[in-house]
C-alpha cells in the first residue's frame, strides 16, 4: 500500500488590474472621427446660424430699438418693454386665444397620428399600407394658402356645407367667419394637413418593438386588444411622452401663417394669437423692443414647461427628453 503525498491547495495569484488606457488627445480623436464630423457639420451649422446666433437678438427686448441705430447705439430701457406689453389688454387676449387653440389641438390633434399609425401598422398588405401612407403624407407638402382656400370652398359662406344646410331647410352657417368655432377650425385644418405626416415617428417606434413579445402574449391567450394594451402601447410610450413634452415647449406657438390668413375673417378678438400679435405689434407698428419682449417671454415659458414636464416624466419613471447625469 502506497501512501500518496498530501495535496496542497493551489496557489491563487491575485488578478492584477489592467491599466486604464489613456484617452487619445483631442486632435487625434478629431482626425479619427473626421468622416462622422464632416457628415454632422451641415446640421451643426444650421443650428448655429438659424437657432443659436439669433438668440443674441433678444437684447432688443431691453432697448428702445431703432433699426437705423442698430444694437449698439439704441438706448437701453431695461424692463420698460415688458411693462408696456404686460399692461396691454391685447397681449392677454392673444394669450387666451393661443391657449384655447393649443388645448384644442392637444386634445384632438395629438392622439390622431398615434391612432392612424396603429391602424396602418395593423394592415397586413404591404402594398396597401404604402399606398395609404403616400396618400396621408401628401397634404403635408401643400401650403397653408391652398389649404385655407380649400376649406373656404367647403365651409365658407358660399361653400358646399352651407349649400347642403340650406338645401335641407336649415340656416346657412359660415364656419370660416364664426369666432366661436375658430379653434376647432384651425385644428381640423391641422389634422388634415399633418396627421399623416406625424405617423412617421410612431410607425418607426412600432417597428422597433420586439415581435417575440407579441408571440409570447398570443401564447398566453392575449387577444388583439390585450396585445395592443400590454405590448404595443407600452412600446411606444417613451416616444409619446417625448413628443408630448416637446409640444408643451411650443404651447404658445400655434402657427403664424395659418392664423394670419384667417385672422381678419373672424376678427382680432378671436383670431389674434401671440405670433400674429408680435407681427402686428412689432413689424407693422414698429414696436421692435416690445415685440422682442413677447418673443423672450414665449421662449422662457416654453423652456420652463419643457424642464418641468421632463422632471415629472422622471418622477413617473420615464426617460423624458433627457436624463440627468448619474453620480
Amino acid at each position: 500500500m502506497t501512501i500518496s503525498p498530501p495535496r496542497t491547495a493551489p496557489v491563487v495569484t491575485p488578478a492584477v488590474p489592467e491599466k486604464k488606457r489613456a484617452r487619445p488627445p483631442l486632435h487625434r480623436r478629431i482626425w479619427r472621427d473626421r468622416t462622422m464630423l464632416m457628415l454632422a457639420l451641415p446640421g451643426l451649422l444650421y443650428f448655429l446660424v438659424f437657432h443659436y446666433a439669433p438668440l443674441f437678438g433678444y437684447v432688443v427686448a431691453f432697448q428702445d430699438y431703432q433699426p437705423y441705430l442698430g444694437y449698439l447705439n439704441s438706448p437701453w430701457v431695461g424692463l420698460q418693454n415688458f411693462a408696456t406689453v404686460f399692461s396691454d389688454s391685447r397681449f392677454w387676449d392673444s394669450i387666451v386665444n393661443t391657449l384655447q387653440i393649443t388645448v384644442t389641438q392637444l386634445v384632438l390633434f395629438f392622439p390622431a397620428p398615434i391612432a392612424l399609425a396603429l391602424l396602418l401598422h395593423s394592415v397586413m398588405s404591404e402594398k396597401i399600407r404604402r399606398f395609404v401612407q403616400s396618400v396621408v403624407y401628401l397634404p403635408h407638402f401643400i401650403g397653408w394658402v391652398i389649404i385655407v382656400s380649400i376649406f373656404q370652398q367647403i365651409l365658407g359662406g358660399a361653400g358646399v356645407l352651407p349649400d347642403l344646410l340650406a338645401g335641407v331647410g336649415l340656416p346657412r352657417w359660415d364656419m370660416m367667419t364664426d369666432p366661436d368655432t375658430f379653434p376647432l377650425l384651425v385644428t381640423l385644418q391641422l389634422l388634415w394637413k399633418d396627421a399623416g405626416w406625424g405617423t412617421i415617428i410612431f410607425l418607426a417606434a412600432l417597428l422597433s418593438i420586439n415581435q417575440e413579445l407579441y408571440e409570447a402574449a398570443a401564447m398566453d391567450g392575449a387577444g388583439r386588444w390585450r396585445r395592443l394594451w400590454h405590448v404595443t402601447l407600452p412600446g411606444i410610450t417613451p416616444i409619446i411622452i417625448l413628443l408630448l413634452i416637446l409640444n408643451l415647449g411650443s404651447i404658445l406657438s400655434v402657427g403664424f401663417e395659418q392664423i394670419l390668413l384667417q385672422r381678419d375673417a373672424v376678427g382680432a378678438e378671436a383670431g389674434e394669437v401671440l405670433d400674429t400679435f408680435i407681427y402686428h405689434y412689432g413689424v407693422r407698428d414698429g414696436q421692435w423692443g416690445a415685440a422682442a419682449a413677447v418673443g423672450l417671454f414665449k421662449a422662457v415659458v416654453g423652456a420652463a414647461l419643457v424642464l418641468g414636464a421632463n422632471k415629472v416624466a422622471h418622477l413617473l419613471g420615464h426617460e423624458g427628453v433627457y436624463r440627468g447625469a448619474t453620480k
